[in-house]
């Protein structure tokens, strides 16, 4: 499941720099299997509980999974959000001064993939590095709203096109939010401590 939403980020993100329709209506097509996986998932956590009733770390560790399917899920909306997005920008031309669209994508994927790694070896310190790099997506989701909205003012013929990419830039932002919640989650899996990382 990790991986299908990684790769739905990436996906997004090409169909969105190339503007190809088709890559990102398999994006959302390939939401619906990421959202039957977290149902599968969270079906076999529930039974897991039932049946061998795990207690102390284990029962963390089952805890920790039932959450971070659901922030996985959500990712994969987001990616699809984006995908969407792309399909009704049509066939406008990008907008050429936003690279730090793109660098956001980077950045959201590589924070996924690290997360999911910390959760896999209850890596605390790991996982507090991986919340540590949501200030600089808070930043860029800043410096591409206000590049926007500074875009706007100048050419209102560019508003469709800006608000898209501002949706964009939101989604992204918004997928670094719910990695730190499944960096939080490796703390207590692994500590039995719930922090709120900042």
């Amino acid at each position: 499941m990790g991986s299908m939403v990684t790769e739905a980020i990436n996906r997004s993100m090409k169909a969105l720099e190339e503007t190809d329709p088709k890559l990102a209506k398999l994006v959302i097509e390939d939401d619906a299997q990421i959202n039957l996986l977290r149902y599968q998932i969270e079906e076999d956590c529930l039974a897991l509980i039932a049946t061998k009733q795990p207690a102390a770390r284990d029962l963390r560790v089952v805890i920790g999974a039932l959450n971070i399917v659901v922030e996985m899920e959500r990712i994969g909306d987001y990616a699809a959000g984006i995908s969407k997005t792309v399909l009704r920008m049509r066939h406008e031309p990008l907008l050429k001064t936003l690279k730090k669209i793109f660098k956001m994508g980077e950045l959201s994927q590589k924070m996924l993939s690290d997360s999911l790694e910390a959760f896999v070896q209850q890596d605390v310190e790991r996982a507090r590095q991986i919340a540590s790099m949501d200030p600089e997506m808070d930043q860029l989701y800043k410096d591409v709203f206000d590049r926007l909205v500074g875009l706007m003012a100048k050419d209102p013929d560019i508003v469709t096109r800006a608000i898209y990419l501002m949706w964009t830039a939101h989604n992204l932002e918004r997928i670094a939010d719910r990695v730190t919640n499944i960096a939080e989650r490796t703390i207590f899996v692994t500590t039995g401590d719930m922090t709120e990382l900042e």
